[in-house]
């Protein structure tokens, strides 16, 4: 009997470290939001690892700061120019492109579905935060898990100098060779919202929040394309620059965010809609709420202020009334 016990405990002394080592294995393989500059420093030139350089973006950078100095083996893409967004076919600008028109452009980048996809913005600012975390939406929309934030950006990269005052940080000159690979799109048609679904989230109480800056969320400024000012009724106003340290290219801990959302009334659990201008600042509003605060109910409603104005028959709530 004795025997018998002991080579039961042994088997199920196995069965645990295999559990266990499935469990270990599955927490390595899974990418975190954010990664910090000892990760990056960690993982240059690691297989499976692509870092892609986003200072294209709309925070006035270009493809010269790219070329004149980049993490070593990273790819660049032009957030405005390369693709990410398109025009939807009522005119609305600056939405998920065609999906086949997406996988094209993420192959071309030597990405495919193995792939640890790492983000790397400017970090100067709130606003080309906003680039990767938009392009992080895309691939999440995407089904494709394994993408990561660097926070901070070239600016936490390059922050550290020698006497020279040059950066100590390995740092590459010129346009990357990047193989194509082939990408394959799992869309996750649940992330989508249409504009009709805001109209339903109106009407149920659902929480609405505008990312958008304060002067345009009371109305008294808007977005130069945008046909009305104001906000969607019952919104809650949690602007892009709260959720980065003084607008800057880091993100905001949990705690403070969950201060943050608390001044703004707005809670960080249940259903929520985040909406900017274009889908842009509201990629913030939707990274801070569902992947740093865990709020999995919180989506972001792409069409935004340029569709939801365009539309008369939908109300809009001015704040401030200006002649």
């Amino acid at each position: 009997m004795k025997t018998i016990q002991l080579k039961l405990v042994r088997v199920f002394s196995k069965l645990a470290c295999a559990t266990m080592l499935c469990l270990v294995s599955g927490m390595a393989l899974s990418a975190e939001p954010l990664v910090d500059l000892d990760w990056v420093k960690a993982n240059i030139g690691k297989e499976g690892v692509a870092f892609l350089d986003t200072r294209g973006g709309i925070a006035g950078k270009s493809k010269t700061d790219y070329l004149r100095a980049h993490i070593p083996g990273a790819a660049y893409t032009a957030y405005l120019k390369d693709g990410w967004r398109a025009a939807d076919a009522n005119g609305t600008p600056g939405q998920l492109a065609p999906i086949e028109k997406l996988e094209a452009l993420i192959g071309s980048l030597g990405i495919d579905n193995d792939t640890h996809v790492v983000l790397v913005p400017a970090g100067a600012k709130a606003v080309d935060m906003g680039t990767a975390t938009r392009i992080y939406w895309t691939f999440k929309v995407l089904g494709h898990d394994e993408v990561s934030i660097f926070d901070g950006g070239m600016a936490a990269y390059t922050k550290e100098v020698d006497d020279n005052k040059k950066p100590v940080n390995p740092l590459e000159k010129g346009a990357t060779e990047i193989a194509a690979k082939t990408f394959k799109a799992s869309v996750r048609e649940e992330m989508l919202v249409s504009k009709q679904d805001v109209v339903d989230a109106q009407e149920n109480g659902i929480a609405l929040i505008d990312n958008r800056p304060n002067n345009q969320y009371i109305g008294i400024n808007k977005h130069g394309k945008a046909k009305r000012s104001g906000t969607i009724p019952g919104a809650l106003n949690v602007p892009e620059n709260w959720l980065t340290k003084n607008g800057g290219g880091s993100f905001r801990n949990k705690d403070s965010l969950q201060k943050l959302y608390s001044a703004a009334n707005a809670d960080t659990s249940g259903d929520q809609i985040n909406f900017c201008n274009t889908g842009h600042w509201a990629s913030l509003g939707w990274f801070a709420s569902h992947e740093i605060l865990g709020n999995k109910n919180a989506k972001m409603y792409d069409g935004s202020m340029l569709e939801w104005a365009a539309d008369e028959s939908l109300p809009m709530e001015v704040k401030v009334e200006l002649e």
